[in-house]
């Protein structure tokens, strides 16, 4: 297992935590709102053949909240601010969830650093008349489990996440989350007329069961951008990468290898 380097940087005076590991061409990776500060196994096979960095988002885990924080977008510009701050070209942009919203803004906004795109059921769109759950209604053990089509894998996460000692971290991280995504509920409407300006090489990872971000979201996705290629996990959820890690990093590593 590959253990990352945990720094904290300052971007435009904003204190964020950063993990990294692995050399090679940058993969920056931008978690979801419930993986603040977690390094799931299956990111060390992207470390062995990327430089991966994977910082928390103000507002969440260790980093600061700053008082500008107020919109996706705003994510979207403080990455492109970090972006040139480290001086990184070429970048395989990887978001999940949240994290895949602000990863399709950045790419609306600015491609200019970046190689690829690849969102992993990621939030920001809505498909009209289309059930999906809402973590704001649920309590915080039904918010996991929701997340998760093996509930074994549900445990798991329970267990590590919702113990007296995080209590703190999962407010702030919840408070953040209802602040950028309250109203309207997990998306933007915004966001859809522009997918049209992504035109970089594009990865939608999807798992079959997802309640949080139905498949239909990924197909609305691949009908807007331009040659995207999706990948549906069966019997996955929310977190493909964690119920099944082998068929996400081969379906990423496939991905990759003709921009190697």
């Amino acid at each position: 297992m590959t253990e990352p380097t945990a720094t904290k940087i300052s971007v435009r005076g904003c204190g964020i935590a950063l993990r990294r590991a692995g050399a090679g061409r940058p993969l920056l990776y931008l978690h979801g709102a419930n993986d603040a500060g977690e390094w799931p196994p299956c990111w060390d096979d992207l470390a062995a053949r990327q430089d991966v960095i994977a910082p928390e988002h103000p507002g969440f885990g260790a980093s600061d909240t700053p008082a500008w924080l107020d919109t996706i977008p705003d994510l979207a510009n403080f990455y492109l601010d970090l972006i040139d701050q480290l001086d990184l070209a070429n970048i395989y942009l990887v978001g999940h969830d949240l994290g895949g919203w602000i990863a399709a803004e950045i790419a609306v906004r600015n491609p200019r650093r970046l190689a690829s795109l690849t969102l992993v059921t990621a939030a920001g769109i809505l498909v009209a008349g289309e059930a999906q759950s809402d973590p704001f209604l649920r309590t915080d053990e039904q918010r996991l489990r929701d997340l998760f089509h093996d509930q074994a894998r549900a445990d798991e996460m329970i267990a590590r996440m919702l113990r007296p000692e995080t209590e703190d971290q999962n407010l702030k991280n919840q408070t953040t989350t209802a602040r950028l995504t309250w109203q309207p509920r997990g998306y933007d409407p915004h966001l859809a007329k522009w997918l049209h300006r992504i035109t970089l090489p594009t990865l939608l990872v999807w798992g079959a069961n997802d309640k949080l971000s139905p498949p239909v979201n990924a197909d609305k996705l691949n009908a807007a951008i331009a040659g995207s290629r999706k990948v549906l996990i069966d019997k996955a959820g929310h977190y493909p990468f964690i119920e099944h890690p082998d068929q996400f990093n081969a379906a990423v590593r496939e991905f990759l290898k003709p921009q190697s």
